[in-house]
């Protein structure tokens, strides 16, 4: 385990192309703008269109294999939510950011141009993101995701566990499962990672980069804890996921694909081609539309996850 480095020496820490090569942080200037006070985030849920909730409890077993049960936003107020999260062991996720969240996003935006600046040769053409607020003592499990990404920390303190980006930590026929919606974003996971993962601890008004795809989990450090995860797309980016996508088709299919590090530029851009025409004749169904919902959020329930309500 490499405890809080400043990762220089640490070496290139993924098979994959890209201006990131490790985990580094960033200064940014978010937290003095008021985005993370309670009334905001109460104004915040209140307001944000059900639809766009993830609401999330990670259940562990002593191996560290997760289950996940999943939350109905319900009736609540926003100030109900807001206590019913900072109470319990709530992972939420808002969706679409860019859209529920504008202020906010305008300012992280500019602050993404900076960190942007920092890496030579990367260039986004598509930003999205989501805004986290999460319970002091929860956790998210082993996982990756198919976009580059900025995890801008508003408040709280949150660890972060980022490893190797080999076949051995991010096996490329698992990803293709998460590309094609097969499956959520977790991926095979023994206690054994740990001795790999980079681990970084990050404060308000810190940002975080890791390599595309880095497999990573989190924990909360006993403080309640509000983030916006940014994702981005480059054209590269693009062209491997459209190429991921195409595998998996061919895998379900029954063949064996070429691993997609192991393809020039061109091959990745015919594959990203190719998924284009296939999802839109619905190459590979997604089999995680609709989850079964468990719990309504409550204050004063068991890890805040309430009875669900007619």
């Amino acid at each position: 385990m490499i405890q809080n480095t400043t990762t220089s020496g640490l070496g290139r820490r993924t098979r994959y192309p890209g201006p990131i090569d490790q985990a580094k942080k960033h200064p940014h200037g978010l937290v003095a703008q008021g985005f993370a006070t309670d009334e905001a985030l109460a104004e915040i849920l209140h307001r944000y269109p059900a639809e766009l909730f993830d609401i999330n409890l990670y259940d562990y077993d002593d191996e560290g294999q997760v289950s996940l049960r999943t939350g109905a936003r319900g009736g609540l107020t926003g100030d109900q939510l807001l206590a019913a999260i900072q109470a319990g062991r709530l992972w939420v996720n808002l969706r679409q950011a860019e859209k529920g969240c504008p202020a906010l996003w305008n300012a992280a935006m500019g602050e993404f141009a900076k960190i942007q600046a920092t890496y030579p040769g990367m260039r986004a053409v598509t930003n999205a993101g989501q805004l986290i607020i999460s319970s002091p003592v929860a956790k998210v499990p082993y996982h990756f995701d198919a976009a580059g990404v900025v995890l801008f920390h508003l408040r709280g303190r949150k660890r972060l566990f980022i490893y190797p980006g080999d076949e051995a930590h991010l096996p490329e026929a698992a990803m293709e499962r998460v590309v094609a919606r097969q499956t959520t974003e977790e991926l095979p996971y023994t206690r054994a990672f740990e001795a790999d993962a980079q681990v970084m601890d990050l404060e308000p008004g810190e940002a975080l980069t890791w390599p595309l795809y880095a497999p990573h989990r989190v924990e909360n450090l006993d403080k309640f804890c509000v983030s916006l995860s940014m994702d981005f797309q480059t054209w590269p980016t693009r062209f491997r996921n459209g190429a991921i996508y195409t595998n998996a088709v061919i895998r379900s299919r029954g063949g064996r694909p070429r691993f997609t590090d192991g393809m020039s530029t061109p091959e990745l851009a015919a594959r990203w081609a190719a998924s284009l025409a296939l999802r839109r004749v619905g190459g590979l169904k997604s089999r995680i539309e609709h989850f079964e919902r468990d719990f309504t959020p409550e204050a004063g329930a068991e890890d805040g996850a309430g009875a669900l309500r007619a």
